[in-house]
């Protein structure tokens, strides 16, 4: 099964048990595949995080109850899963702008409709990769663990705290690494660092965190770095990996490898600068 194949029947799954206490890890399960990259996959193919998605249709649902029917109120909300009138009230609102009891009288309410995956085969794309096979490696880095639901904004600060701690002469930024041994639905490791050297003082608040030997795909990306290692990662799911009849992802780890800014007039944002995605592959 491809990758919008599994995203179709996740939304028919998700449409099915809109009230019921649906997880990540319960859709995941339902397709036979892996929560870690399920969840990235199902971001970079629909714009929006599953929790996201889940909660946006509940939220559309309910309005549309509150506008169309005589439903008590707080019977809606345990109904898509909120256990308190508060909770409800400040969600509902949030979403369409307007409070229970201001539909109820009449007011104007959002619809947020499923989403239809519609597979578009387009011929002659071109992606430049490598398949590498890797021994286990050790980064010495920077680590701190994310909830999947609000990795995108806090991410960010780990960055600016690693350019706080100024340790360039002994550890660059090398790598990003996204890891989660369980591959699971909550919570990731992420580490910003540099390849170990034994005769380095690991520096206060870094640690030294080991890679497993694995087959890697490599992705080059040429380019500013925050648009070319964008457009790659959502390339690799929109195209590479439905389009692989050989490969699929083998563990819970993803790399992005960052070359020396200072080599480039532009640093990351220079017109040539280089850069990777590494994602660990097995044959399927």
């Amino acid at each position: 099964m491809n990758w919008s194949e599994s995203i179709s029947r996740a939304i028919e799954y998700i449409e099915n048990n809109l009230t019921n206490d649906i997880t990540i890890e319960d859709i995941a399960n339902h397709l036979y595949i892996s929560s870690f990259y399920f969840q990235k996959g199902f971001s970079m193919l629909c714009g929006y995080s599953i929790s996201e998605y889940i909660r946006n249709r509940k939220l559309s649902l309910a309005g549309y109850e509150l506008l169309h029917t005589d439903n008590r109120i707080i019977d809606i909300a345990l109904k898509y899963g909120y256990d308190s009138p508060d909770s409800f009230t400040k969600a509902f609102t949030r979403f369409h702008g307007s409070t229970p009891t201001e539909v109820r009288r009449g007011g104007k309410i959002k619809e947020f409709a499923p989403l239809k995956i519609k597979l578009m085969l387009k011929g002659g794309y071109t992606m430049e990769y490598k398949v590498v096979e890797k021994e286990a490696f050790r980064v010495v880095g920077l680590k701190d663990s994310f909830k999947y639901e609000t990795a995108n904004q806090e991410i960010p600060k780990i960055w600016k705290k690693f350019f706080m701690k100024n340790v360039f002469s002994k550890i660059k930024p090398k790598y990003a690494v996204n890891i989660d041994t369980n591959m699971g639905y909550d919570v990731f490791d992420y580490v910003i660092g540099d390849d170990y050297n034994s005769e380095l003082k690991v520096p206060k608040g870094f640690e030294i965190i080991e890679i497993p030997k694995f087959t890697w795909v490599v992705f080059s990306c040429i380019g500013s770095a925050s648009v070319r290692m964008r457009e790659t990662n959502e390339r690799i799911f929109k195209e590479w990996l439905p389009n692989s009849n050989d490969y699929e992802i083998a563990a819970g780890y993803n790399i992005e490898m960052y070359s020396n800014p200072k080599d480039y007039k532009k640093g990351i944002d220079d017109e040539k600068y280089y850069s990777e995605i590494w994602i660990p592959i097995k044959k399927k």
